[in-house]
């Protein structure tokens, strides 16, 4: 027996920064959590499951419109088998203020308090606790039920878990608590990067079906869990994204464009090659010491051409989401007369207060942010990004004063 588990799927969210741009086609950013979503459903078909599990965040939202519940139940009445549903912070119960009859094959688990469903026929029992609300502070999984006897329990949690604080946290819990739990697997939802918390027993987050911006990379997808004898004896990670995100880091430390364009190109290729027939999104950041630095900052959209050229004649798709300069000039003033000023900058930044009142209006700024925006955006949020923020504002600043100072 099989059955699915999947995760923040957020249905109808856009793509991040991407609304704007001309020069990509409508057909390739447009609904694609759907076509994900319908991918989704193709692939729990074709598997035969038993049943889907959703742990959270099938919503990206309020709904703008009822096409996206409708669309919802259409694909299903086309899984035509039980699914598993309950609501995480972005589509808690006091979030999603427009509703539909759910198709008959959907169970919601109650934002009231743990519900159990128990499916003998099967050898399967599903607990799991819906957001009442977005902010969720306690851990719902110690009021989870005691697992029920003879029957492969399964734990359906939307939460931060132990994460460091790369996500919001929400509902956040520690794996040993989870272990003690006696539950055979444990379907979790929330972070967007698939982690195999543990194996005995499974604890999973599958990450999200869609990338959904330029810090999302990789396959996304879901996981088809294998049961035998009452017991989860494989967990395998399926992709079924439609187009796939990708970080390019190139070294532009070459003495020429011709250099730096092979390398450019194989870049591309990696990338494509890496995601087969998906188009793909690259962010492509451009880092060293460069004689080609002022250049570079005039030609960029050059760069950017070179890219989707190179993928094209390696057979696949690219676009450029962004082209990041983190170059800097081969020689600066900073070796003679700025020396004294760089140390300054430096320091300045070793100084608690002054470090901490950073990170505070960074964080200020990117809460002024609708919540679609605040994910995708490049922002320092620790002190190491910060520190290599300052190291490119350093370069820019350098860059400008020996422009400034030339004959």
């Amino acid at each position: 027996m099989k059955f699915l588990h999947a995760a923040d799927i957020h249905l109808d969210s856009p793509l991040a920064g991407l609304a704007a741009r001309s020069d990509l086609p409508g057909e390739l950013i447009r609904n694609a959590t759907r076509r994900a979503f319908a991918a989704m459903v193709d692939l729990a078909i074709a598997e035969d499951v038993a049943f889907v599990v959703i742990a959270g965040d099938l919503y990206d939202g309020d709904w703008k419109d009822f096409s996206t519940g409708l669309f919802f139940a259409e694909q299903m009445r086309r899984l035509g088998r039980p699914c598993f549903l309950l609501r995480g912070n972005h589509d808690a119960k006091s979030v999603i203020t427009r509703s539909l009859k759910a198709p008959g094959n959907v169970h919601e688990f109650s934002a009231r308090t743990c519900e159990t469903v128990a499916l003998p026929d099967l050898g399967i029992a599903l607990h799991g606790h819906s957001f009442p609300n977005r902010a969720v502070p306690e851990d719902l999984s110690a009021c989870y039920k005691d697992p029920v006897r003879g029957l492969l329990n399964i734990g359906v949690l939307h939460t931060s878990a132990e994460d460091p604080g790369e996500h919001e946290t929400y509902a956040p819990c520690q794996v040993g608590a989870l272990q003690l739990k006696g539950y055979g697997y444990w379907a979790l939802g929330h972070i967007h990067a698939r982690r195999v918390l543990c194996e005995r027993p499974w604890v999973v987050f599958p990450g999200n079906l869609q990338g959904r911006h330029a810090k999302e990379t990789g396959a996304k997808g879901c996981s088809i869990v294998h049961v035998e004898d009452g017991e989860v004896r494989a967990v395998e990670h399926r992709a079924v994204d439609v187009l796939r995100w990708a970080a390019l880091e190139v070294d532009a430390e070459a003495g020429d464009i011709l250099t730096l364009q092979d390398r450019l190109a194989e870049a591309a290729r990696a990338a494509v090659a890496e995601a087969g027939d998906l188009p793909v999104l690259a962010r492509v950041t451009l880092r060293g010491a460069t004689p080609l630095h002022a250049a570079l900052l005039a030609d960029a959209e050059q760069l950017a051409a070179e890219c989707r050229n190179a993928a094209l004649a390696a057979g696949g798709t690219l676009w450029v989401e962004a082209l990041k300069l983190r170059t800097r000039p081969a020689r600066t003033a900073e070796e003679g007369a700025l020396r004294p000023l760089r140390e300054a900058f430096a320091a300045a930044l070793d100084e608690p207060a002054r470090m901490t009142g950073l990170l505070q209006e960074f964080e200020s700024l990117r809460r002024k942010l609708p919540s679609h925006a605040q994910e995708g955006l490049d922002l320092p949020a620790d002190e190491a990004a910060l520190r290599a923020l300052a190291e490119d504002a350093w370069a820019e600043a350098a860059r400008a004063i020996a422009e400034a100072e030339a004959p």
